[in-house]
């Protein structure tokens, strides 16, 4: 075939993008099996590929790629994923079940029970039957299943409280004493060792307790002067005991921790203590308040969902409604507006409908709103890409081949 421009349709791989094709003999593009894949510039921009032998032409086509299918519900050719649908797994009608609390997810075409992250669940039996049965924490499943921990001096522990990390024996200076790993230099209950606890009118040190302090263990020794919690003895000064409140300005959450210019000492409650807040480009938002004493976090009211514009504005949109119409709610330069899902679009920009139109499988708006395909040679379109096979060569004596 002598060399011409080609449209915008050129791709060199089996199936690719080819909207604007308009008939079955359009070539969409050309690859020398030897030679690494062209690069093109952009969708609009006509390429020239040269005339040489071994060359590969590609042609609409309404053949389904591997994995995907046409089932008899099917809205459109090839729209049905047998890997990854879960009302059709690896074949048409075989759906993936909820059966009480366990979950099925289709994965390469199987029907895979999924458990829980939040609380975390493992199935280490696997049996389906009694669903996700195991929780990390155990020394024979300790931060997943089969993680075992042998040493009876080194049983499984928490590492990590909110994300419910588990770990074999404590880590640093820490010692392990009923369920949890405490440091035996400053721990009350277990000062030293395990189980020596502090009596807070034991005045080791002599006197009476600092202000805003009392007796307790300091590197490993009952009866030492201790402050009480927000509070620290920052002009080193015993005489006027702990006379620094840890939630102020000059001292935030550390002695001599100063907040800059606009910022306060907030209680952070994703950070679980006092820091300067916010940085710059956030705000702060009061979420849980005791009296004149509130706790809450700094967010960034353009784009927050919880926030959005304005401290307590939230984002939402009523889930069979957002899942009926493939939309979602979305914090946009702080105004709560709408935003399609993947694979998804608003041609008609009525938003009662949601995202009425299917762009993964759509030949008609294949990839965005009005793209086609070729409906003369029944082009199918597959995850936004109108799909192509190589095309029907001629051959010397006027037949054809492949």
């Amino acid at each position: 075939m002598k060399a011409r421009a080609l449209v915008a349709c050129a791709l060199a791989v089996a199936w690719a993008a080819a909207a604007g094709c308009t008939s079955t003999r359009d070539v969409v593009g050309r690859v020398d099996v030897n030679d690494p894949p062209p690069s093109f510039t952009n969708e609009d921009a006509a390429v020239v590929v040269p005339e040489e032998a071994g060359l590969i032409e590609y042609c609409p086509s309404n053949k389904c790629p591997k994995g995907f299918t046409t089932c008899e519900n099917s809205r459109f050719p090839c729209d049905v994923d047998l890997l990854r649908d879960r009302k059709n797994c690896g074949e048409c009608g075989h759906a993936c079940p909820t059966i009480r609390a366990r979950t099925y997810e289709c994965i390469e075409g199987r029907c895979v029970l999924q458990c829980s992250s939040k609380p975390r669940l493992f199935d280490c039996d696997g049996f389906d039957e009694n669903g996700c049965e195991t929780a990390p924490g155990s020394n024979d499943n300790c931060n997943a299943c089969g993680d075992k921990c042998p040493d009876p001096a080194k049983p499984c522990v928490p590492r990590n409280v909110q994300t419910q990390e588990f770990g074999c024996g404590c880590v640093g200076d820490t010692i392990y004493c009923s369920g949890e790993c405490v440091d035996p230099k400053k721990n009350d209950q277990n000062c030293g060792t395990c189980g020596n606890v502090c009596n807070s009118d034991d005045a080791g040190d002599g006197g009476p307790p600092p202000a805003n302090g009392y007796f307790g263990c300091v590197d490993a020794q009952c009866g030492r002067a201790k402050c009480n919690h927000g509070y620290a003895d920052c002009d080193g000064d015993p005489s006027n005991g702990c006379e620094a409140a840890l939630d102020t300005k000059d001292n935030c959450a550390a002695c001599g921790n100063k907040c800059g210019a606009g910022q306060e000492c907030k209680f952070d409650i994703v950070k679980d203590r006092y820091a300067c807040a916010c940085p710059e480009g956030q705000t702060w938002c009061d979420t849980l308040c005791f009296g004149e004493s509130c706790q809450g976090q700094c967010v960034d009211l353009s784009s927050n969902m919880g926030s959005c514009g304005v401290c307590g504005v939230s984002c939402a949109i009523e889930r069979e409604f957002a899942n009926s119409k493939n939309i979602d709610a979305v914090c946009s330069s702080g105004v709560c507006t709408h935003a399609c899902r993947q694979g998804a679009a608003d041609c008609n920009g009525n938003l009662a409908d949601g995202c009425e139109v299917n762009t993964d499988s759509d030949p008609r708006n294949c990839g965005a709103c009005g793209r086609a395909c070729d409906a003369v040679a029944g082009q199918a379109c597959v995850g936004g890409r109108c799909v192509v096979e190589p095309c029907e060569q001629t051959a010397p004596d006027g037949g054809e081949t492949r």
